[in-house]
């Protein structure tokens, strides 16, 4: 057999295993499984047993699943939530952590190239791993769920925004430039995705929704290829073009069809989370560096520095500039949640150290603390919020009081 084929069946063994694992742990503490599946690639990984190791091929599905749990994140944001009041904070929280991420990272950097990596990578959130969290203690469809949701799409959305302009090599004109093309073929096609579709559009959706044709899913495959290829035609981020994607999708079925959105992401979320996504994690857990991470001395000591870093750096921010209707346990859990890195801190490490600027190690160390932040910080999130009367199929208001699910709504897109 050959290598690559070896690799891929461990890759979709660990995959069975990691949520096997990652519901028997849950009875004693809900472990995210993100965890399991990055801990379990590292053990098949070079590092400790040598079983699994990348190729073109491996890499290849490891982007198709960092591009699809991005498109899904972008799919996740509702416009009637996202707005406002909540959204300017958001913005002002994220540029405010931008500031400071640029400021940590030249320090620890010793170099303005190196800083503007870490530095861009501390203001992340892990948007696509909060959400489900947010959905199993029934927290995603409320007030707090829909703050959380602002401040994590700009934290998904604005670092990708700032490695197009900061990380591309390019003078900040020219990609600024590029970006606002981007920028204006993504408001057509919001505008395209808002007209009404015309009476066959829906009619075939519904007729070929459960048969071999599945028209709907490959058009909604069709508009991520399509968001991809401008991205990359443009020579920016695949990542800003799905998550666009996105955008444009939910728009698209909401408007065309109603009625078959929720199964349509079904289908589309078991073609991610049931193959793809799982790929791009144990592959990140197959790359990591654990060598140099363990080796000891700076690289070792970075680790702790990143995690306090996410919370300071983004967490700061999110606390000072938070809804003034939340009280402190919601808005500490807001924190907690916001300062959730790691598919953004992957990706950013990737493109550093392929292009020498940062070091193996670094990488490791700041990929570390993304995934102690995944494990630890939305377990204090819940426990924090847990306190002050939050309890799942319901929310904390700002007094603390606890509210029925039926008094709570939104889509149900999850």
């Amino acid at each position: 057999m050959s290598h690559s084929g070896t690799t891929l069946i461990l890759i979709m063994a660990i995959a069975v295993l990691a949520p096997l694992l990652a519901y028997g742990a849950g009875r004693r503490l809900p472990v995210p499984l993100v965890i399991f599946e990055i801990l379990l690639g590292i053990l098949v990984g070079p590092d400790v047993l040598g079983w699994a190791s990348t190729d073109a091929l491996i890499d290849g599905l490891s982007q198709l699943g960092l591009t699809m749990l991005i498109f899904l994140a972008g799919y996740e944001i509702e416009f009637g939530k996202v707005r406002g009041d909540t959204l300017r904070r958001s913005l002002w929280a994220w540029v405010l952590a931008l500031a400071l991420g640029l400021f940590a990272g030249v320090l620890l950097g010793g170099g303005y190239d190196k800083g503007v990596f870490i530095g861009v990578a501390l203001t992340s959130t892990a948007l696509g791993t909060v959400l489900p969290v947010l959905r199993d203690s029934g927290d995603l469809h409320g007030r707090f769920g829909s703050v959380v949701m602002a401040f994590g799409a700009v934290g998904e959305f604005a670092p990708i925004i700032a490695m197009a302009l900061l990380l591309s090599g390019r003078k900040p004109a020219e990609s600024a430039a590029l970006l606002a093309v981007f920028a204006a073929l993504t408001a057509a096609a919001v505008f395209w995705a808002m007209r009404p579709r015309p009476p066959w559009f829906s009619r075939v959706v519904a007729r070929t929704l459960h048969t071999s044709g599945q028209f709907a899913v490959r058009f909604v495959f069709l508009l991520i290829a399509l968001m991809l290829g401008a991205s990359t035609a443009l020579g920016l981020d695949v990542l800003l073009g799905a998550f666009a994607a996105g955008l444009v999708t939910r728009l698209v079925l909401t408007g065309a069809a109603p009625e078959s959105g929720p199964q349509i992401l079904e289908k589309v979320e078991a073609v991610g989370f049931g193959f793809l996504v799982p790929v791009f994690f144990v592959v990140t857990g197959i790359e990591f560096d654990l060598d140099s991470l363990l080796s000891g001395g700076r690289t070792l000591l970075l680790l702790p520095v990143f995690l306090l870093l996410f919370l300071v750096v983004r967490g700061g921010p999110i606390w000072f500039l938070a809804p003034r209707d939340l009280g402190r346990r919601d808005r500490g859990g807001l924190v907690l949640y916001g300062s959730t890195a790691l598919p953004l801190v992957v990706a950013i490490t990737t493109i550093g150290v392929d292009d020498g600027t940062m070091t193996a190690g670094e990488a490791a160390a700041l990929v570390g603390a993304g995934m102690v932040s995944v494990l630890v910080f939305p377990l204090l999130a819940l426990k924090l919020r847990a306190g002050a009367g939050a309890g799942p199929g319901g929310r904390a208001g700002a007094g603390g009081r606890s509210l029925p699910a039926d008094e709570v709504t939104g889509s149900e897109s999850w």
